[in-house]
């Protein structure tokens, strides 16, 4: 059995799975917090002292609200996590082998890639706007392309090519189609053809094999991440911005990407505020990012990935407000520009970006269990009044 958890073996449980927690199954299985039974909690009462908590999915647990804060309400705001039981609300059954998911038998893994030289602005933004487009026509709950999970890599012209890597559900009913009609969508309209390969694995050879996260942080490197959910494709000037930013020569960083993760499915089955994390009709998880060690260098990369973002949602006042086209961004890729004036010139705050509706139930559950405000940081959830 499995949990539909990230493929960053850099990534820890704690935070992964109290900030909503998503990976390669979660199209087929939906969020880890969906699963999330029970938490153990050290907390802080108003005297002072420090005691455990344990706190559960049961409606009638006196303490169901500090459950539902770690269902993606982000870690280090209501105490310290000491422990998870992850289990399905809807399993039956005294076997423990039934109360989690099942991964598939098998993964039918590919990796493709379209070369910078192969590719002008109209095939590359051509190519951005049918993944995206895909994904909003094949991102519904019950949809059978689920079983497809795809991370489109936007490789700044000097860290790599346009990257594709996908996984599917091998036992699925036409997996190979599936497969081969998906990389087709992506070429339609272009003469372009992308190189690669693809290979069938057993789930746990494939799961260890595959990951699309070895961009992540490393020993001395220093990161910038920023985010957003698409509920529909970029625009055609978003397009053009994105192919702007990402084929400057002039800038030299070697590990700036737009990671465009597939998102929906089983993920979509939950109204927004049955768990703290309330992006629930979203097709697309975006990740802007750029990675260096330099201390020397900060502005540089600083000043590529600011810039990147504030163009593309300059519409927005250079945040993705959530509307009919974006839907805010994850706490689990905190960014505290979205907490300055100077970053964020729109009039919506970083905590609805975030949280959007729920944050005001979070304020609550952060005044009753950690009234004296001890776990605080730039972007933690404020105590009620």
């Amino acid at each position: 059995m499995t949990v539909p958890g990230g493929v960053g073996p850099q990534i820890g449980a704690g935070g992964h799975i109290s900030g909503g927690g998503y990976g390669a199954l979660s199209r087929l299985h939906g969020l880890v917090v969906d699963y999330l039974n029970a938490v153990e909690v050290v907390v802080v009462d108003a005297s002072g002292q420090a005691r455990t908590v344990v706190a559960t999915a049961a409606a009638d647990d006196p303490n169901h609200d500090l459950w539902w804060a770690h269902t993606g309400g982000g870690g280090g705001n209501f105490g310290v996590v000491t422990r998870y039981w992850l289990r399905d609300p809807h399993a039956t059954g005294n076997s423990p082998a039934t109360w989690l998911p099942q991964p598939p038998a098998a993964l039918l893994l590919a990796q493709y890639r379209w070369p910078w030289a192969q590719l002008d602005e109209t095939s590359y933004t051509r190519i951005v706007a049918n993944f995206t487009r895909w994904h909003e026509a094949n991102s519904a709950p019950g949809s059978p392309e689920r079983a497809l999970f795809a991370v489109l890599s936007l490789n700044s012209v000097n860290t790599g090519d346009l990257g594709l890597t996908v996984q599917v559900d091998a036992t699925a009913p036409n997996a190979a189609g599936l497969l081969r009609d998906f990389v087709a969508a992506l070429g339609e309209g272009t003469s372009v053809a992308p190189v690669g390969n693809q290979r069938t694995l057993p789930w746990w050879d494939a799961f260890r094999y595959s990951s699309f996260a070895d961009f992540g942080p490393g020993i001395g490197n220093r990161v910038k991440l920023k985010s957003s959910y698409l509920r529909k494709s970029y625009t055609p000037a978003q397009l053009a911005t994105l192919y702007r930013w990402l084929s400057r020569a002039g800038y030299p960083g070697r590990a700036a990407t737009v990671l465009l993760a597939g998102y929906g499915g089983r993920i979509n089955s939950l109204r927004a505020d049955e768990r703290a994390i309330p992006q629930r009709d979203s097709v697309i998880k975006a990740q802007y990012s750029v990675r260096w060690i330099d201390p020397a260098e900060d502005e540089l990369h600083l000043s590529w990935v600011r810039g990147l973002y504030r163009e593309l949602f300059a519409d927005t006042g250079g945040v993705p407000v959530p509307g009919d086209r974006h839907d805010g961004a994850y706490i689990n890729y905190p960014d505290v520009d979205l907490a300055d004036a100077a970053w964020n010139t729109s009039s919506t705050a970083w905590s609805t970006l975030y949280y959007k509706g729920n944050y005001p139930r979070l304020r609550q559950i952060k005044k009753r269990w950690d009234p004296q405000d001890r776990f605080h940081h730039a972007l933690a959830v404020r105590p009620a009044e």
